[in-house]
């Protein structure tokens, strides 16, 4: 008796361990590797009567699937989604929701040197480490393939926020080039007018021509994309462990090759004093109770709950780790070997990131709606 009790806890304790579902009432199960034969997710807690198409989560998967441009992978998928389940006559039935994308364009054969070795700041070693088994295959589960089903369940999520919620993200810096400061939300269309995804025409030129060089010197990119959030009530997220900000810290930081987060001033508060940072409250209107703020070093957050000031945090991304150089490195037999990257990767991740930031946000956002409306019932 005591033994199965102790072989059902080890049970119950890695199955809680797998990493796969996000969120308490909004919840996301993501699936598939990236050359299985699908990948997808699972949405749980949506509520009923929502208006959700396959049209509309096809737009966000647009924005993030490869091949878009010369700067991006040359992976050609189309990444159409099929609704499976949760939804119906174009409205959700508050029962689970399941999207598919299947996977069209493998090359799985690029892969099979690297299943005997570990790349260069991959997850090959620590997924051996860990499981004693991996899918070599684009990376498998640790691919940046896996983001689809996110992206999908963002596309959800930004229903429930509705459109007063105003959420966009875009690529600030690349490597050493920085964009000038912008205090004010840019316009969609100024983001999406260059494949770099920077609102800047003049900096996004001169980020495309730097990561065409990179890639052509076998090399990658890194840099930070900036997400704003306006229209979001005052009293979204949780005191001490649950605060919004650690949960957008811990959802940015599960996307693939992510960094560092900063909300707000970020790093640069440190060097400010306390009566420079302070964000002094106002009426900007008498004849009403809203309340604002002159500045927002805090970014959008006191106490860990939204203040109804913007919501605005950066993320910093590496550069890919699949580059075109030769490296060492070593075997799983702990010989020392080099290594080329092979397969088709973005030279920078930064571009096709930029939806990703979003739909993680949604889901962050949507789950705190949620749990908040929950609380006033």
């Amino acid at each position: 008796m005591q033994k199965r009790f102790e072989r059902n806890l080890r049970i119950l304790c890695y199955e809680t361990q797998m990493g796969n579902t996000f969120g308490r009432i909004f919840r996301v199960t993501t699936f598939g590797e990236s050359h299985g034969a699908a990948v997808g997710c699972i949405i749980d807690g949506c509520p009923p009567m929502l208006p959700v198409s396959q049209e509309q989560i096809q737009k966000d998967l647009d924005r993030r699937r490869p091949g878009q441009s010369q700067i991006s992978t040359f992976r050609n998928e189309g990444d159409e989604c099929k609704i499976l389940s949760g939804v119906f006559e174009g409205k959700t039935l508050g029962t689970p929701i399941c999207v598919i994308v299947e996977n069209t364009d493998q090359r799985s054969s690029d892969y099979d040197e690297i299943a005997k070795l570990w790349r260069p700041s991959h997850a090959d070693y620590t997924y051996d480490a860990k499981y004693g088994i991996r899918d070599p295959r684009g990376g498998g589960r640790s691919s940046a393939r896996e983001t689809i089903g996110r992206v999908a369940a963002g596309a959800v999520a930004k229903i429930i926020l509705g459109s007063a919620v105003t959420l966009r993200a875009w690529v600030e810096s690349v490597h050493s080039i920085s964009m000038p400061l912008q205090k004010d939300m840019p316009a969609q269309e100024d983001i999406d007018a260059t494949p770099v995804r920077c609102p800047h025409k003049q900096t996004a030129l001169k980020m495309i021509e730097f990561i065409k060089k990179a890639r052509a010197e076998g090399d990658s990119v890194g840099g930070v994309i900036r997400c704003r959030i306006e229209g979001l009530p005052a009293g979204l997220g949780d005191p001490v462990f649950d605060r919004i900000e650690a949960d957008l810290a811990k959802a940015m930081l599960s996307i693939p090759a992510t960094k560092g987060f900063e909300i707000g001033s970020g790093f640069a508060g440190t060097r400010m004093f306390g009566s420079q940072h302070n964000d002094i409250f106002y009426r900007p209107d008498s004849n009403s109770e809203r309340v604002a703020t002159r500045t927002n070093n805090a970014g959008g957050v006191l106490g860990g709950i939204t203040s109804g000031q913007p919501l605005d945090f950066k993320v910093a991304f590496k550069p890919t780790a699949t580059i075109a150089k030769e490296q060492s490195t070593l075997s799983r037999e702990l010989a020392d070997v080099k290594v080329i990257g092979k397969g088709r990767h973005d030279p920078c991740v930064l571009p096709r990131a930029v939806p990703i930031v979003e739909a993680m946000a949604a889901i962050v956002l949507a789950d705190a709606l949620l749990a908040q409306k929950a609380v006033r019932i």
